[in-house]
């Protein structure tokens, strides 16, 4: 095996390795601050809306890449736990405009506080000075792929 070949398997091995570990820790921070009442689909509708702002359903389905009935029972479910509110669109009176409610938004900011208090927590109590340094470089190239 030559050089390249080995590089690349080393990538597979640690882009195997980086998905796991970031969905374990994601589920750990939502364990953390009792995050486990919605679904991580009625979570991106949640950040989606807060980031772009009211949408339509089908709108929102494109935008997730999931079917418009899946998503319009995403969006009910949130609808019934009274964190979005629907209005009809004025331009087109057969769709409904979904947007955050008040009280959703407050809960979102509260619960974004409250996960990264546990996340600087953590990383106090379990990284070293010069391992948070290393930790603050690690987050420079995930930045890069993310971007």
């Amino acid at each position: 095996m030559n050089q390249q070949e080995t590089l690349h398997d080393q990538v597979l091995h640690l882009a195997g390795d980086l998905r796991i570990l970031t969905g374990k820790l994601r589920r750990r921070m939502r364990e953390g601050t009792q995050q486990g009442d919605i679904t991580m689909s009625q979570s991106c509708v949640l950040n989606r809306l807060e980031r772009e702002g009211p949408s339509t359903v089908s709108s929102l389905a494109r935008a997730e890449g999931m079917r418009p009935q899946s998503m319009a029972a995403t969006v009910q479910a949130l609808l019934e736990a009274q964190m979005v509110a629907g209005s009809p669109d004025p331009l087109d009176k057969r769709q409904t405009i979904v947007a955050l409610t008040d009280s959703c938004r407050a809960w979102m900011i509260q619960s974004r506080a409250a996960r990264e208090d546990w996340l600087a927590r953590t990383i106090e109590s379990r990284l070293s000075p010069p391992e948070v340094l290393q930790l603050q470089q690690a987050m420079l190239l995930l930045q890069r792929l993310a971007d």
